[in-house]
């Protein structure tokens, strides 16, 4: 485990009493637990016994874990005849999706088998879950983990299990971001979706073009409160991420079976590349607009002494977007776009393709001669045509689209994948059409809304409680069974407009994320609330720890 700062003294104590209830979040398939409870002890005397090939892995990360947060680590080796041991192995468990692990835990020790050394991963969660959840406050160390006796199948729902985050708006150091994906792994959450480019900011090193990091990742300040905001707090904001750190951070998050999906937006929400490269605008001479009041002095000097495009200072949806007659444009997007590739291995690519005004392609004369040499009606039209061409080639480039759910309009590229976030509508619609679909609608995951009735800090609206994210299904009812098929999965999104600082994130993202992860992995059968709210007072227990 990275960064999560929590000191432990070295006061030894053991764990007497009663064996403690299973509490595990996602709920498994089938827990069973003996009449008499017994427990297994844990201590630095086990072993970790790799009895299949490759798991190196997740012994390691088992063992960074124990260090972190009971101080000790575990011999491993590759046999024992000791049953004070931690088996790790492989077993056929033909579950549809992989992931799919079985666990007992005896007197003969614990034993963890995965249909891949992805199932073995996540059966190293379900252990962490089983033991004793040291207290923070106390900072204890505990010599002898009790483990109690249980025997679990389980396996995922859903094959794309996923947390976004937004680091355009506020930008968030590496390790945070390897910190996030800790989270996403102690959920058995196996997607992160990275938001690396916004009106606000740019945030990924494009070696080819400089000016995106040197000008774009930074603006001159941020509107004070709520939008439209009281003022400007005229404090320069701004970050990238390099290529070798984000090579880092797919690594890292590989290391946790999590797929890293970037983000570059396009059409639209596009002023910081703007502001960098004002030809990429369909009129780079015209200077940004901005209300007075509410951007930086710096920004407004820099104007009045000629600068034309500025990095936006202020939340919302802005009218200078790439220009979609330009061969320049699709030029620049191919070129970054071969510089990202090679960065993340994942078979996604985002594009964003949502909140793109058209009132500069409707004034833009290589616009609208471009919607006349390809006989497109309207403006919609030329945004599919956009999208179509960009998905072209990415799927040259061997990488599969995905868009929000405005890519529907005009017409839905032939391979998209469809994220529908305006509500299950688009959704609906593209999973009729038989399009890959990831279900993310506003209500209820997206996690910038507030938890509570009363805000008690400034959050972007809405009303997303524990409860609401729970009980969502997201197969709408819409659907038959054979279309709900092409829902691949959903994620909860974090937009940061009011999220400056890491623990911000984590008092949005805890503790919806735990219902998110019961969604998605244990499936409406398995789901109770009753009993999800009793885990969850252990649940919030091991967030005051890893936190």
């Amino acid at each position: 485990m990275r960064n999560i700062t929590f000191s432990l003294l070295l006061v030894f104590t053991v764990i007497t009493g009663s064996a403690q209830s299973v509490h595990i979040i996602p709920q498994p398939v089938s827990v069973k637990q003996p009449r008499i409870a017994a427990r297994f002890p844990v201590t630095p005397s086990t072993v970790l016994v790799l009895e299949g090939s490759n798991l190196e892995n997740s012994a390691r990360y088992l063992n960074e874990y124990l260090q972190q947060f009971y101080l000790f680590k575990l011999k491993i080796v590759s046999t024992t005849t000791s049953k004070n041991a931690i088996r790790l192995n492989y077993e056929r468990l033909d579950n549809e999706l992989p992931g799919a692990y079985t666990m007992t835990v005896d007197g003969k020790g614990v034993y963890i088998a995965g249909d891949n050394e992805e199932g073995v991963f996540y059966g190293i969660q379900t252990l962490i879950q089983l033991l004793p959840v040291p207290d923070a406050r106390l900072k204890m160390r505990l010599a002898k983990l009790n483990l109690p006796y249980v025997s679990i199948q389980d396996a995922p729902r859903f094959e794309y299990r996923g947390m976004h985050l937004d680091a355009g708006r506020h930008f968030f150091p590496v390790s945070f971001i390897k910190k996030y994906i800790d989270y996403l792994a102690l959920h058995k959450l196996n997607t992160f979706h990275w938001h690396l480019t916004e009106d606000q900011g740019w945030r990924i090193e494009i070696k080819k073009y400089p000016e995106l990091t040197q000008t774009g990742a930074w603006r001159n300040g941020t509107i004070l409160g709520k939008y439209p905001g009281t003022g400007n707090d005229n404090t320069r904001h701004g970050g990238y991420y390099t290529q070798e750190e984000i090579k880092e951070v797919v690594q890292y998050a590989k290391s946790r079976y999590i797929d890293v999906i970037p983000e570059i937006e396009m059409p639209g929400h596009s002023s910081a590349a703007i502001a960098a490269y004002p030809s990429l605008s369909c009129f780079p001479d015209e200077p940004t607009a901005f209300s007075a009041d509410r951007v930086a002095r710096k920004t407004a000097e820099e104007q009045k002494n000629g600068r034309v495009k500025i990095v936006q200072e202020t939340w919302g949806v802005f009218e200078d977007v790439y220009c979609a007659g330009k061969e320049s444009t699709f030029e620049f997007l191919q070129n970054v776009i071969d510089e990202v590739i090679p960065l993340f291995p994942s078979k996604y690519f985002h594009i964003g393709g949502d909140e793109c005004p058209k009132t500069h392609w409707k004034k833009c004369p290589a616009c609208q001669l471009r919607m006349k040499e390809n006989n497109l009606k309207d403006e919609h039209e030329l945004q599919s045509y956009f999208v179509q061409r960009v998905e072209k080639y990415l799927n040259s480039r061997g990488k599969t689209l995905i868009g929000w759910d405005e890519i529907l309009e005009g017409g839905l590229a032939p391979n998209a994948v469809v994220m529908s976030w305006r509500g299950e509508t688009g959704g609906i619609e593209a999973a009729k059409q038989k399009h890959g679909v990831i279900m993310t609608p506003g209500n209820p995951v997206y996690f910038d809304h507030s938890q509570n009735k009363n805000e008690d800090s400034i959050t972007i609206g809405g009303y997303n409680p524990i409860e609401k994210v729970y009980a969502w299904d997201p197969v709408p009812k819409e659907l038959s069974a054979e279309e709900g098929k092409y829902i691949l999965g959903a994620q909860a999104n974090v937009w940061t407009e009011y999220m400056d600082n890491p623990k911000k994130v984590e008092y949005m993202i805890f503790p919806r994320m735990a219902a998110l992860s019961e969604v998605l992995w244990s499936g409406q059968k398995n789901k109770k609330w009753e009993l999800f709210e009793k885990k969850l007072a252990v649940q919030l227990k091991r967030y005051a720890l890893w936190r």
